[in-house]
């Protein structure tokens, strides 16, 4: 009896001693996550203007409807999903290539490994700033000394649909080297004696690819497309520094910014306009697309793994 007492309470102390350590950590999740996203599902159903406007009228579903009514709005949705569709495509290639390289017996592949992962330590709007700096003038310069017009002419940034491939382009640079570090650390786990073995059975590169490679990498292209899906859809620091939204063009009969995309669309609204409600309406929507485009690639690329 004595002994089950002491039992109960040492697990009673365990109980305790571990609440009083999650404590912190889950009322910091409350405090800066919870309270915040339900606070603000709330606003975008009101005519909250912050400050100016500190009262809030229910609007019920108007912010939504008035933010498919503006034409801006429907361009940036549009031109975020062209730039992700884009964005995943390469990053992911890149990263896989960049893995494939720093996997195999190439020399200097730890130098390789650590250069191409160097890129992912700036910060965006740095990042943004320097490559702005090599589009209006490192490759004009370039096209100018080869003889190219379109290069020398700077029509990266000057050109919308450009411009958005330029955005591609420094997305790729700065991200492909951490995604490279995960499809490393996935094919670090394929059994060479499966390689081997196909190579015994006269199976060429592309087939050891396809038949081995690739399905027993699948949870690392699980968690690289969950992560670049993420990211190309929230990216605005890059965005901000490196186009600033622009160079602006005329869309359904309404001048726009032709990069403007929904997160500094929803920037601009809430902070700049100064419709919080509306920016929080269009914050909401941004949430719903990634919650649902997240879940059915998890679900789909899940069912593809291997177990091992």
């Amino acid at each position: 009896m004595a002994e089950k007492g002491y039992i109960a309470k040492r697990s009673k102390r365990q109980r305790r001693n571990f609440w009083l350590l999650v404590a912190p950590a889950f009322i910091s999740l409350i405090l800066v996550i919870f309270i915040p996203f339900f606070m603000g599902i709330y606003y975008s159903f009101t005519d909250w203007g912050g400050i100016i406007k500190p009262e809030a009228n229910l609007k019920g579903l108007q912010n939504y409807f008035d933010s498919f009514a503006d034409s801006r709005y429907r361009y940036s949705v549009m031109v975020t999903f062209i730039f992700a569709f884009f964005n995943i495509i390469t990053i992911n290639i890149v990263g896989f290539t960049l893995a494939m390289i720093v996997s195999s017996k190439v020399k200097a592949r730890d130098v390789y490994r650590a250069g191409f992962f160097i890129p992912n330590l700036i910060g965006g709007l740095v990042l943004g700033y320097i490559w702005q700096f090599i589009y209006n003038n490192v490759f004009p310069n370039i096209g100018k000394t080869i003889g190219i017009d379109w290069l020398a002419n700077n029509l990266f940034l000057g050109n919308p649909k450009l411009a958005v491939m330029a955005l591609v382009m420094t997305s790729t640079w700065q991200y492909a080297g951490y995604i490279m570090m995960i499809y490393y650390a996935g094919l670090q786990n394929v059994p060479q004696s499966l390689y081997e073995s196909a190579s015994l059975d006269g199976a060429n590169w592309w087939e050891k690819l396809r038949h081995i490679t690739f399905p027993m990498i699948m949870p690392a292209f699980t968690v690289s497309l969950f992560l670049t899906i993420n990211n190309s859809f929230k990216m605005f620091d890059v965005n901000v520094s490196l186009t600033g939204g622009g160079p602006s063009m005329m869309w359904n009969g309404a001048a726009i910014k032709s990069t403007e995309f929904m997160t500094m669309n929803i920037y601009n609204t809430a902070s700049v306009e100064n419709k919080l409600a509306l920016g929080q309406a269009r914050a909401v929507i941004l949430f719903v697309i990634l919650v649902v485009i997240s879940l059915t690639q998890t679900t789909i690329t899940k069912r593809q793994e291997v177990e091992m």
